[in-house]
């Protein structure tokens, strides 16, 4: 197959020739029996995310392995990491497996499982790491995502633990005693609104206690979702230690602010930005895209999470907290980093899919368009521009914050080892 006039990381135009699902040579005028004429579009390597909830087994109602790796690969993405938050929670091998076989099956990317910490994510015990580690599904990113591992004793002994076979706990940073009943970020706007405050400290206390055991006991400490700019000053002295410990931003941490929840085009009050951790400041926005291109965030992970309608089209204190984003991620990064000269697409490969991949040990992914690679990639028109509808999405969920917004940017294509798993913007 080739992939004619494609500009690989925005550069100038070329051919791709993919054999056996490898890209074979790279040039111009290149012939084959298959082709697909990228039409001038951006080249990218295949997108990874490394934090998506895919609900399966247990919500099926929200969101399938299938719907989900449907919605990843229209968003451009080849592998996602599915967080251990289901029912029954992946803490043991045997559910990891079966997730892990479950994206086999389904085949429009790549489903890498993420191991929990604790049994049922309680915080009590460790989880059965090493059996998950050592099973076919091969886990090296281990959260409790959705709760914190608050006990300092439990997370040393979880840091120490994966040391054994190279992985990382992946860290929701929230001090509960901090955030009980908090309902949206604490500041100016929760004031106004008469709605309980989730403090910044709560999330930059638990950093900053994880960063110092990571470097105590000579392991590796990734942090879920920063969404403070004090938590982006701490990750930044961490690593100027020489410690290890990387770190990722959501998409909508990087364009919204806790205003919406008072004014929006949706109206006040609309639970469709509630969220953990809550939007912030445009202080705190502004910092983060900073951290991104300063390499001080390592990553940009979508934080997908999925709920059925009745779970969010509901009263404030009692809606679910999260938002879907695969399917927009690509255009938010657009928007937020490139179109605002912070980051080129070079830039934007590094943060989407060579550190991601690296971060969560899939050799498979990440790699540069060059010949001898996977043949993993995404196609991107950066021209286009899209007004995002919720029933515009693969996803089983309609949970955009994005509603009514125009998004620039559009996937044209998608290839998981050479074979297309979307084309013109649909499926194949």
């Amino acid at each position: 197959m080739i992939i004619k006039n494609v500009r690989i990381l925005g550069g100038e135009a070329a051919d791709i020739r993919i054999e056996d699902g490898v890209i074979a040579e790279i040039g111009t005028s290149l012939d084959g029996d298959h082709v697909v004429d990228g039409q001038g579009a951006i080249a990218l390597p295949g997108l990874v995310d490394l934090h998506t909830h895919l609900r399966e087994p247990g919500r099926e109602d929200a969101e399938t392995v299938l719907t989900g790796t449907q919605s990843a690969a229209r968003g451009g993405y080849t592998a996602v990491h599915a967080m251990a938050n289901t029912m029954p929670v992946a803490d043991t091998a045997g559910v990891v497996e079966q997730i892990w076989r479950l994206g086999q099956e389904h085949g429009y990317c790549d489903v890498q499982p993420v191991g929990a910490v604790t049994v049922g994510l309680e915080g009590r015990q460790l989880a059965e790491l090493g059996a998950m580690a050592d099973s076919a599904a091969r886990v090296r990113v281990f959260s409790d995502d959705g709760k914190c591992v608050d006990d300092a004793v439990l997370m040393r002994r979880a840091l120490e633990y994966v040391k054994a076979f190279d992985g990382v706990v992946a860290q929701h940073a929230q001090e509960p005693k901090l955030t009980k009943d908090a309902q949206m970020n604490e500041g100016v706007v929760s004031g106004r609104l008469g709605l309980a405050g989730w403090p910044a400290v709560a999330e930059e206390a638990i950093i900053a206690r994880d960063c110092l055991l990571a470097a105590h006991v000579g392991s590796r400490l990734h942090v879920c979702h920063v969404s403070t700019a004090g938590s982006v000053e701490i990750i930044r002295w961490a690593k100027s230690k020489g410690w290890n410990v990387t770190a990722e931003v959501t998409p909508h941490h990087l364009l919204l602010t806790d205003e919406l929840v008072e004014e929006s085009p949706v109206g006040s009050y609309n639970p469709i930005y509630k969220v953990n951790p809550p939007l912030r400041t445009h202080a705190d926005v502004e910092a983060l895209r900073a951290a991104l291109a300063d390499g001080t965030i390592d990553i940009v992970a979508t934080d997908h999470a999925p709920h059925p309608v009745e779970d969010k089209e509901t009263e404030w204190a009692a809606a679910a907290m999260g938002m879907i984003g695969l399917e927009t991620a690509l255009s938010v990064a657009q928007e937020s980093m490139v179109d605002t000269g912070l980051l080129d697409w070079a830039g934007v490969a590094e943060r989407m899919s060579a550190a991601p991949a690296r971060i969560g040990r899939l050799t498979g992914h990440g790699r540069p368009l060059e010949v001898g690679s996977p043949a993993n990639i995404v196609l991107y028109d950066p021209t286009a521009r899209t007004e995002i509808k919720p029933d515009m999405f693969a996803s089983k969920s309609r949970n955009t914050p994005y509603e009514g917004i125009s998004l620039p940017g559009k996937v044209v294509a998608t290839f998981l080892r050479g074979k297309a798993t979307v084309l013109e913007g649909k499926l194949a």
